[in-house]
């Protein structure tokens, strides 16, 4: 995950200062030069740490801080104020048009993921209630409108494309398209290049002239560091850009991007791209973002997470299961669906704050484990998972087999189970403080 070397050196550094009772101006200077060393690892821009070092010292060896009780506390405190303020305090949205379709223009180089992030917008955007289209204004690189039809087919968004036409005309067919079906936002997918060129920006600034573009979303890989900033900077010169789209957040970077892009272009990080699939993307919350860096956690998240996934009718039906204590195999598949579509267990632990997450290290949980799991249960005909004490040796050794598994690995989760079956029966006994949980797949 994206600022995972940053946040283990602060995380340090913030420990050393709360394990004071008394900090001095030394014990600050100190703590901030190894903060500076560990954003500009983190490939933060060097004018970028200069400032954020500089404003968090002042505020530290203020008499409030020193003469605190906490002082470390209030250190950790500044940080992470100065950290969300670096990032853009608070989250940025989009800029929708009084009068619809609102249009937003998708830029940025080739290979930074443009296509699938218009499909992820899309998908983002219906979830929001809106009616998005998508106008295929890639025509020079191979397949890539054939690319942007399966991706948005798969999001369930439609597409508005006329072949290798002129961009600008496909762009003005897509927004009378909008007007004629009464879409209410238009999403443009622009062709990108290896480098930035003269014609690559005449032809963004060509059609956002010709339609009207609300919106001009940068589209930045997170993996490409500073090079990144610098990419912002020279579009927005040329073209202008109201807000960045910064992809693959999830992936083994520094982090120094995103740190820096608000910083030294002036334009908010709106969304972020999590991961492959097309559900993997997220409005960016530099509040948020600050508390994972500095090991806070994300639970707000997480509850929202487990609302996008939430199914009453099914949340209810366990709740009576619970209670009558006929929770069983099925249920127990349930539930690992239930995860798996909030990311996997592995995403759910580093949303947890520190003290809880520090418990279950999320690089020791083995997903294959899960899955085997599942593979075993799915070995299983309705009636041995719906009475699982009907399995003897025979059936064990039948199942085992058609999971690829081992009559121990069957027997493993067959514990396993019994031993949550009887953790759900005290949840059972709890009444009504269920319903506090409902919908959380735990």
């Amino acid at each position: 995950m994206a600022f995972e070397g940053l946040s283990e050196k602060l995380q340090n550094v913030m420990k050393k200062l709360s394990g004071r009772g008394k900090l001095s101006e030394a014990d600050v200077k100190a703590a901030m030069r190894e903060v500076r060393l560990a954003l500009l690892e983190a490939d933060v821009n060097y004018l970028v740490v200069k400032d954020f070092v500089k404003k968090v010292s002042e505020r530290a060896v203020g008499g409030e801080v020193l003469s605190s009780l906490t002082p470390g506390q209030q250190v950790i405190k500044i940080v992470n104020e100065e950290l969300t303020a670096l990032m853009g305090k608070t989250q940025a949205r989009i800029n929708y048009a009084s009068a619809p379709p609102t249009v937003i223009m998708l830029v940025g180089l080739q290979g930074a993921g443009k296509t699938t992030m218009a499909a992820k917008l899309g998908l983002n955007l219906k979830k929001q209630g809106k009616k998005p289209l998508i106008a295929a204004c890639d025509v020079y690189r191979p397949a890539a409108i054939d690319q942007l039809k399966i991706v948005a087919e798969k999001a369930g968004v439609p597409v508005f494309e006329q072949g290798q036409g002129q961009p600008v005309k496909i762009a003005q067919g897509a927004k009378a398209e909008c007007q004629r079906l009464l879409y209410d936002t238009l999403i443009i997918d622009t062709a990108g290049r290896l480098q930035i060129d003269q014609a690559m920006m005449d032809e963004v600034k060509a059609i956002r002239q010709a339609v009207g573009v609300h919106e001009v979303m940068l589209v930045l890989d997170a993996m490409t560091g500073q090079e990144a900033v610098n990419v912002a900077s020279s579009f927005n010169e040329q073209v202008g850009v109201d807000s960045v789209i910064l992809t693959k957040l999830d992936g083994d970077t520094r982090g120094g991007a995103a740190l820096s892009l608000r910083a030294v272009t002036g334009k908010p990080i709106k969304f972020c791209g999590v991961g492959e699939k097309l559900e993997d993307f997220e409005p960016f919350y530099p509040d948020r973002m600050a508390n994972r860096i500095l090991g806070m956690g994300d639970m707000l998240s997480l509850i929202e997470q487990a609302q996008a996934n939430f199914d009453e009718e099914q949340a209810i039906k366990m709740e009576k299961k619970l209670r009558t204590q006929q929770f069983d195999l099925e249920d127990f598949l349930e539930q690992f669906q239930q995860v798996r579509k909030m990311g996997g267990v592995a995403d759910l632990i580093k949303k947890l704050p520190g003290g809880l997450a520090n418990k279950v290290n999320a690089d020791d949980v083995d997903e294959r484990q899960m899955y085997r799991m599942e593979a075993i249960i799915r070995s299983m005909t309705p009636q041995e998972r719906r009475q699982p004490e009907i399995l003897g040796a025979s059936r064990k050794k039948r199942i085992a087999a058609g999971s690829g598994c081992t009559v121990q690995q069957v027997n493993q989760l067959l514990k396993q189970f019994d031993g949550i079956k009887k953790m759900m029966k005290q949840f059972g006994g709890m009444g009504g403080k269920r319903r506090k949980f409902r919908g959380l797949p735990f």
